[in-house]
């Protein structure tokens, strides 16, 4: 079977596990050791391990195979991440150690079964945004051999694109999980910092720096992200997620795009963007443009302010003591950080507060931001004249994003009319990284665009399911949209999923002297479907919604008519003895438009 998304592997190989040693052996054979793309490829004896360690678990009886989510699926790791046993170079032959450990994420992501195949390319010590910026070669667009990847994890997203692994991590500080992502034609998603564990990786930035995941479907790099995410304590800069983010955008879809638009008179990007705020608008989204001058001067400290020390401090002895073993580029942007004080680095601090709080504040009102990927893209030829101003180019509508604590997720979209990918991004405050993804998918499903550089079709759309940093919460009554109470769901992020119905064993009472009126839903084994809608509400803001639930209702564990249970309301039976049965009008709604009317 060839490699495709995480959902077709992991579908045939749960049922037939015995086939993943061939299908190794397949891919193995598919994997060249003369493509740029990698730096170094795990030998035979280094998968069947990591394949034996897993059938060892499911044969001793400790493991079955779905407590694998994803059991032998093939993924690749930027060579600036540790992986026990295999090299870590950081695109710097020189700087190369064997770590004993995992880092963190690909600790976790093997202990879900995945298998790490081998190391790619990078802009030497993840110092760039175009994948030319390396000993090892430059590593071409999948579309065009003649243009950049985009980078730094440049080797991450070529890989992914032409199907070799499922998915592949990569870094991101200033856009190295977007730019590749769209010059690619693949899903970048950049988590919020401190998601994703940054223990076991060779710092660019540390206070920027964040692990990101390329997939070809959004569905798969958020499952991925569920995966290697969470709090890690070997990692001062780790941070667990408050759970407060609502799950999906508003039903207004109301998206953000800067006032002006800066393609460096690139007309072919320029026309891509057009036709995909067009396909948007079709869409039913409301683009609302701001002014991004805030946003364009935080871009601006990254590297020309003192943060460009952090990289200094990053690539330490190397830099101090073999200067002459570093990309000419990459050396350069790292002794520039010398230029710098600890008065420059604490002022750069204070401007990066006071625009990070304004960009924050500008945001709140819509549900993301989106913009251009790039806004351009040039051949490895032309990078080779210009490889400052053009890299810097290439980080328009990305550098900000980690300095501002915001998180994205690069998605496909229209491509130029020259056959290059020209992707875009969305972005949106810490922790939304799951709304992010909900739109992110619906979108892909909609442009229906073949898998990265592969020719495979989308897939249908994967059956819808909560998260686990929501509760799914059924209201029958006063909380339903354009009712009284629903304002203590929609002020606390609460999102409407869908109208569903009950099981067909319960009944519907309005309860009396009750203000606003309300109804009283009760289990019986004689009862019918009553109507009810279904909302998504922050896990930490659930608490405070309960809370608010007066005497005799309560929140119990309702059963839908296709099956499955949610929690929902549900009400003390001694209330029900003067309350009305209205069972038969099927809900709350019809059951008040009739009384009403009457």
């Amino acid at each position: 079977m060839s490699v495709s998304t995480l959902s077709e592997w992991i579908a045939f190989y749960r049922q037939q596990p015995q086939q993943l040693v061939a299908a190794y052996q397949t891919l193995d054979a598919n994997l060249s050791r003369s493509d740029n793309a990698w730096i170094y490829i795990a030998a035979h004896d280094e998968i069947y391990a990591q394949l034996t360690t897993i059938f060892q678990l499911i044969n001793s009886g400790e493991k079955q195979v779905n407590d694998f989510p994803l059991l032998g699926v093939p993924f690749a790791v930027k060579d600036n991440i540790d992986v026990a046993g295999m090299p870590t170079s950081a695109g710097c032959p020189a700087f190369t150690y064997v770590p004993e450990q995992d880092a963190t994420v690909v600790a976790r992501l093997k202990a879900a079964g995945a298998i790490a195949v081998g190391k790619t390319n990078l802009d030497q010590f993840a110092t760039g945004l175009v994948g030319t910026r390396s000993p090892y070669g430059a590593v071409p667009n999948t579309f065009h051999p003649e243009y950049v990847s985009g980078g730094s994890s440049s080797g991450s997203a070529s890989v992914v694109a032409r199907g070799l692994v499922c998915f592949a991590l990569g870094t991101d500080t200033a856009g190295s999980g977007r730019v590749p992502a769209g010059f690619n034609n693949i899903v970048g998603l950049k988590p919020t910092k401190g998601w994703l564990s940054a223990h076991g990786v060779v710092p660019a930035c540390r206070l920027n720096d964040c692990v990101s995941v390329f997939a070809l479907t959004v569905d798969d790099a958020q499952t991925v992200a569920a995966v290697a995410g969470g709090y890690d304590p070997q990692d001062p800069y780790s941070r667990s997620n408050p759970k407060t983010a609502p799950a999906r955008f508003s039903d207004k879809h109301r998206l953000a795009i800067p006032d002006k638009l800066e393609f460096f008179g690139d007309k072919q990007s320029e026309a891509a963007f057009a036709k995909t705020l067009a396909r948007l608008r079709e869409q039913g989204a409301e683009l609302v443009a701001i002014d991004f001058s805030d946003f364009n001067a935080l871009a601006e400290q990254l590297y020309n302010a003192a943060w460009v020390a952090e990289r200094t401090v990053a690539v330490g002895e190397i830099f101090k003591n073999q200067p002459e073993e570093m990309d000419p580029t990459v050396r350069g942007i790292v002794a520039n950080g010398l230029n710098f004080s600890a008065c420059d680095a604490w002022q750069a601090e204070y401007t990066r507060a006071e625009l990070s709080r304004r960009i924050n504040a500008r945001l709140a009102e819509f549900d993301a931001l989106v913009v251009p990927t790039s806004p351009t893209i040039h051949t490895i030829a032309e990078m080779a004249q210009e490889p400052v101003r053009y890299n810097s180019q290439f980080g328009t509508y990305t550098n900000f994003t980690n300095l501002a604590d915001l998180c994205a997720l690069a998605l496909p979209g229209d491509f130029r009319d020259d056959g290059l990918p020209a992707g875009i991004t969305l972005i949106a405050p810490a922790w939304h990284d799951q709304a992010l993804s909900h739109f992110g998918s619906a979108w892909q499903s909609a442009i229906n665009l073949p898998l990265g550089a592969t020719n495979i079709a989308f897939p249908d759309a994967a059956a819808e399911k909560s998260s686990a940093d929501h509760v799914r919460v059924a209201v029958v009554g006063a909380h339903l949209r354009g009712m009284p109470l629903n304002h203590q769901l929609t002020t606390r992020s609460a999102v409407f999923i869908k109208e569903a119905r009950t099981a067909d064993n319960y009944r519907l009472y309005a309860l009396a002297n009750t203000q606003p009126a309300k109804p009283g839903l009760a289990r019986s084994e004689q009862g019918q479907p009553i109507a009810l809608e279904l909302w998504d509400i922050p896990l930490a803001r659930f608490g405070e919604f309960v809370a608010e639930i007066p005497a005799p209702l309560g929140i119990g564990t309702l059963t839908l008519d296709d099956g499955t249970t949610v929690k929902g309301f549900i009400c003390e039976s001694s209330a029900l003895a003067d309350a009305t049965d209205i069972t038969a009008w099927g809900g709350w709604k019809a059951w008040l438009a009739r009384h009403h009317s009457a």
